[in-house]
């Protein structure tokens, strides 16, 4: 089961963008899917952003046509490019790792990182 440690998160206004970066601590290339989350207080966490290992990737309406998702098997990195910020993308962001095994799904979760857009 990998580590995984989430980086990039900040302060920035409405309209900006920030970068997010998930480093594992092993390999991420069997990993069937890496994906972002994301929880705002008093709300549930919610998937935002998926890519597997073929590099298919999917969104949330929510984010679709702001937020790039994109994994570097080689640097076992996954990041999220997230460009026009709203203050409702205001969250803790987590990266997860989602590895199909025999035995059922293998999930491991990253600290998370702090997002706040100021209107």
């Amino acid at each position: 089961q990998v580590q995984l440690v989430e980086s990039g998160g900040g302060l920035v206004q409405a309209g900006g963008s920030l970068r997010l970066a998930c480093a594992a601590s092993g390999s991420i290339s069997d990993i069937n899917e890496m994906n972002w989350y994301r929880q705002a207080p008093a709300k549930q966490r919610e998937l935002i952003a998926a890519v597997t290992s073929g590099g298919t990737t999917d969104y949330a309406d929510s984010v679709k046509g702001r937020f790039t998702i994109s994994r570097d098997n080689a640097e076992n990195t996954v990041y999220l490019q997230m460009n026009n910020l709203k203050p409702e993308d205001t969250s803790i962001y987590y990266c997860n790792a989602d590895k199909r095994t025999p035995w059922g799904p293998l999930m491991s979760w990253g600290q998370g990182t702090q997002v706040t857009v100021s209107s």
